[in-house]
């Protein structure tokens, strides 16, 4: 039996940060980081069966075209996607009553709609890009046995290329769901290698009165390359949702809006254009085909 400290409960039997039943999600669930961006995708539903917020963590489940989907916010970074999947799988696998895991486990289809920027000059910005593999600069996830998981000779050739500085905590690669990316890639998206951060001023190299460790990383992560693979675009929860994913058996792909391009200096003349076009290939892409376990 896992104990109260463990899985903890509010008052009226939901889990304790999203505040969510098992009633409350789909299996086929939308992350965004942003909590206003979950009405953005909700307003194009037939109908909302169900809306609560606590914290930045806002859901909200309903239909579109015949399709139940649920939409969360996640917040920022991959400490927050720690968070929301342990306890969307609570929510799916383990009986709140017995307090024990299912015999039966559920797959969820995570899906993730965030925006980020290129750091290859051939990914221009308005382009969507879907994460094949990420690699995780954030350490979250080497608190669990990840082994198995992680892909050892990509994250030996990303920390000799860049002389990674191993007190930081060793980077982890960790590939999408072959399913969920063979589902959603058209010849409209660009695959790619996604890098994640574990903050965003000095994890991402930028600086506004700290020195930070390594001030050529950037660089050095523009110039990786690993059997013609190569860093494209950096954000922050990639990584982490596609190691918690696999490790707790759910299926999710990580699909990028570009709106900034590193390499050449540009930014989109209308982001947010960019980001509603992702929506819409992503809502459109779910409902055309029921995703099955």
């Amino acid at each position: 039996m896992i104990q109260a400290s463990e899985l903890i409960l509010n008052p009226d039997g939901s889990i304790y940060h999203l505040n969510l039943k098992p009633e409350h999600i789909a299996q086929d669930i939308i992350f965004v980081g942003d909590q206003d961006r979950v009405e953005k995708i909700t307003a194009l539903f037939n109908n909302i069966e169900f809306t609560i917020q606590k914290r930045e963590f806002k859901t909200q489940t309903g239909t579109y075209k015949d399709k139940r989907i649920t939409v969360i916010s996640t917040g920022i970074g991959p400490d927050n996607i720690d968070i929301v999947l342990n306890e969307l799988d609570a929510l799916v696998n383990i009986d709140f009553t017995t307090r024990k895991v299912k015999e039966k486990l559920t797959s969820l289809n995570i899906i993730r709609i965030g925006t980020s920027g290129s750091l290859q000059a051939a990914i221009p910005v308005d382009s969507f890009v879907m994460s094949q593999y990420a690699i995780g600069l954030d350490n979250m996830l080497r608190s669990y046995c990840i082994d198995k998981v992680s892909n050892a000779e990509i994250e030996a050739a990303f920390v000799e290329q860049t002389n990674w500085d191993l007190q930081k905590g060793k980077p982890y690669v960790i590939s999408s769901s072959e399913a969920l990316a063979n589902h959603f890639y058209s010849t409209q998206i660009q695959k790619g290698f996604t890098a994640t951060a574990g903050g965003f001023y000095g994890p991402q190299g930028r600086v506004l009165r700290l020195n930070i460790q390594d001030t050529d990383l950037n660089q050095k992560m523009d110039q990786f390359e690993y059997n013609g693979i190569q860093i494209t675009n950096l954000e922050m929860e990639t990584a982490a949702i596609y190691g918690l994913a696999t490790l707790l058996g759910h299926k999710a792909i990580s699909l990028n809006a570009i709106i900034a391009n590193r390499a050449d200096g540009s930014f989109s003349k209308n982001p947010y254009e960019t980001i509603d076009r992702l929506i819409d290939y992503t809502l459109n892409k779910l409902a055309g085909h029921l995703l099955e376990n």
